[in-house]
């Protein structure tokens, strides 16, 4: 996705706390606005339409979210990575009444996107500025157990940060979850899928039921671009998934049981002790 439009200057911007800069601007693609940071899209909201999800990895985690518990009822969710706050617009929209809590380092970046892309009026929706680790800590404890719903997607301008990669972080998840809870994860990776390899290898080992959701070339691992990891300690509710992300609008594939066993097959599990960040995308990935 590149970006040949002017620079932040001309539009809404603030220097974050890592000296990255992140600014919002009107999509050139589409109706809606982008965060970016650097030259990176971060996220598209579109604020007439909270259930307009552009980017193609949001798409797949929206699907995957509408399969949860009954069409419209209330989840409980949590939001490790805020952007602009995509995912939990789209739950206000589609669920009225959920309980959302985001966790995002960046407090700059969110008084940008509070500013500039408000927040539904009367929205649940309580962020916490922090560490998304650290932050699984300082949740309210009665939510414990109880969470329907865990995204994780932080990036360190185009990469995961290494301990939010271990089994360790997982298994931190895997206590707020529901007995039915479902966690998403953004994964970015290149060919080869080595990094993504790993990450299903470690996700399974922290919660046992996993399903991969990306583009086919993406998933072959002949391209560069981003996988949904979704995780349950539950069978997962996939029934329909295959039909919607085949008719688009960005098809896809979803892998399950025996495919994704063979996708992880001997994949080292991730520990604290020997994680990495998330594979650095060519630039190149950015311009369309």
């Amino acid at each position: 996705m590149g970006r040949n439009r002017a620079r932040d200057t001309e539009h809404p911007s603030t220097r974050l706390e890592s000296g990255s800069r992140a600014w919002i601007a009107p999509s050139e693609f589409t109706s809606g606005f982008e965060l970016l940071v650097d030259d990176t899209p971060q996220s598209h909201v579109d604020l007439d339409d909270p259930t307009h999800l552009h980017f193609e990895y949001i798409v797949r985690m929206g699907a995957v979210i509408d399969q949860l518990s009954e069409p419209g009822a209330a989840l409980t969710a949590v939001h490790l990575g805020a952007g602009a706050m995509t995912i939990p617009r789209y739950i206000e929209a589609t669920r009225p009444g959920s309980r959302q809590q985001v966790v995002e380092l960046e407090g700059p970046l969110i008084e940008l996107v509070r500013e500039h892309l408000p927040l539904p009026r009367g929205a649940a929706i309580r962020v916490r500025i922090g560490d998304a680790r650290e932050g699984l800590r300082r949740l309210p404890p009665a939510i414990t157990g109880k969470v329907d719903l865990l995204v994780s997607d932080v990036y360190s301008g185009a990469q995961t940060p290494a301990h939010l990669t271990s089994v360790e972080f997982y298994r931190a998840i895997a206590d707020l979850l529901s007995p039915s809870g479902v966690l998403l994860v953004n994964v970015a990776d290149g060919p080869g899928l080595a990094f993504a390899r790993r990450q299903v290898a470690t996700i399974t080992a922290a919660l046992g039921e996993v399903a991969i959701l990306a583009d086919t070339q993406i998933l072959k691992g002949r391209r560069f671009g981003n996988l949904v990891i979704a995780a349950s300690a539950a069978a997962l509710p996939t029934t329909w998934l295959p039909r919607i992300l085949a008719a688009g609008p960005h098809p896809a594939k979803i892998a399950q049981g025996a495919e994704v066993a063979a996708f992880a097959q001997g994949a080292p599990i991730v520990t604290d002790a020997d994680a990495t960040a998330s594979p650095r995308p060519d630039s190149s990935l950015f311009l369309r």
